[in-house]
């Protein structure tokens, strides 16, 4: 199965090329000069999803656009995913009991609101 996913995803880095825009810039942080004269840094923009992914680790471009390209595939994958169907719990006891518990203490508050029939009616 990884097989299968590595190969495709190499294949699908070519075809990935054509369906991305590729940005270079200078990243941020410590470097001196190094860092503030060379775009090392790379944002790719896929076109169809909205997926921006950025890759600022390493010194040279390349190495950081070949990281971006993985990381737009792993997240294209997790894209395609099917989620797993939740399986809905049963209702613990204790809970429904307190539910009725509830209830009835509702019921006895609604019952006093009623007052008292007419014939009950203490004289005063």
């Amino acid at each position: 199965m990884a097989d299968l996913i590595q190969k495709k995803s190499r294949t699908d880095i070519d075809a990935l090329k054509k369906q991305v825009v590729v940005e270079t810039y200078r990243s941020r942080g410590p470097g001196g000069q190094r860092k503030n004269k060379t775009e090392t840094s790379v944002r790719l923009k896929h076109l169809s999803t909205g997926i921006t992914v950025t890759a600022t680790e390493h010194r040279f471009q390349s190495q950081n656009l070949k990281l971006a390209f993985e990381r737009l595939v792993e997240q294209l994958r997790r894209l395609h995913l099917k989620k797993r169907k939740r399986i809905p719990t049963g209702v613990p006891g204790k809970a429904v009991e307190k539910r009725i518990e509830e209830k009835k203490y509702r019921s006895q508050r609604k019952q006093l609101r009623q007052g008292l029939p007419k014939d009950r009616v203490p004289d005063e």
